[in-house]
């Protein structure tokens, strides 16, 4: 794995939005998964940011959702088909079928499943996966003993992942308990992959995902078998790896810039 280390969680956006940035610039029509919850925020204002500012013409993408919790219907505010329509439709001018999320809210769950891997596949795959990482390892909804070579299918939430979400809901108890969420195997086949991770919650997930054995108690240490995985990581989420030099620092300058993100490696 790549392991970026950057001082602030700001830094975390703006440095992963570079590497989002350049890809685009490369090839317009990418293909990007787009994960939800409180860690890729940063990227899509900052994407948003320089649309605004005419240095950035997102259009011409295509994204497809890691993850959608059953039960909740697309207009739902908690939905995560809500989530990025406020969060990247709306903000990079994407209309909203180029957004494409699990139909977590049909009767046949299965064929949901199956079709959301059939319309991945026949938009050439994914370019650019962004991830997030669960307190107790999860990307996507792959929550600990998930197959390290699952496919999109329905999923138990552990009661950790309803813990950390009940913010975003009246409580535990009004936080779904399912989701029709890519395996780990799909998010697999992405040709890049980029996590982002900020605050020292997330440290003892982020350590056991680079630094621990590939294991299905950390659904994350699978990324280690990614040919192309790239983990950005502020200073706090960063602070329980133990194999200095093997990671990249990118230290502040003092004006507030990071140096070499303008131009990370696609």
């Amino acid at each position: 794995m790549d392991v970026v280390i950057v001082p602030t969680a700001a830094d975390v956006g703006t440095y992963a939005a570079d590497v989002v940035a350049a890809r685009i610039a490369q090839e317009p029509r990418t293909v990007l998964g787009v994960a939800t919850g409180s860690s890729p925020v940063g990227i899509y204002r900052e994407l948003a940011r320089r649309r605004a500012a005419g240095s950035l013409d997102p259009t011409h993408l295509t994204c497809f959702a890691l993850d959608e919790y059953v039960g909740l219907a697309p207009d739902h505010p908690r939905s995560y088909a809500a989530y990025l329509d406020r969060e990247v439709a709306r903000p990079l001018g994407l209309p909203s079928g180029r957004v494409r999320v699990p139909e977590a809210s049909r009767t046949d769950l299965e064929a949901a499943a199956e079709e959301y891997e059939q319309a991945i596949a026949a938009a050439g795959g994914i370019d650019l996966q962004i991830l997030g990482i669960g307190t107790n390892g999860h990307i996507g909804f792959n929550e600990p003993i998930s197959a390290l070579s699952s496919r999109t299918r329905v999923a138990a939430l552990s009661a950790q992942t309803r813990t950390d979400n009940a913010r975003f809901f009246d409580g535990p108890d009004a936080v779904p308990t399912h989701c029709l969420t890519q395996g780990l195997g799909t998010i697999l086949e992405s040709r890049r992959v980029l996590l982002v991770a900020q605050g020292e919650r997330k440290a003892a997930a982020v350590a056991a995902a680079v630094e621990g054995p590939v294991a299905a108690r950390c659904p994350a240490s699978v990324l280690q078998f990614h040919p192309r995985a790239t983990l950005v990581l502020d200073e706090a989420a960063a602070s329980a790896l133990t194999l200095e030099n093997h990671h990249r620092p990118v230290p502040d300058r003092g004006d507030g810039a990071v140096p070499g993100v303008s131009a990370p490696a696609s």
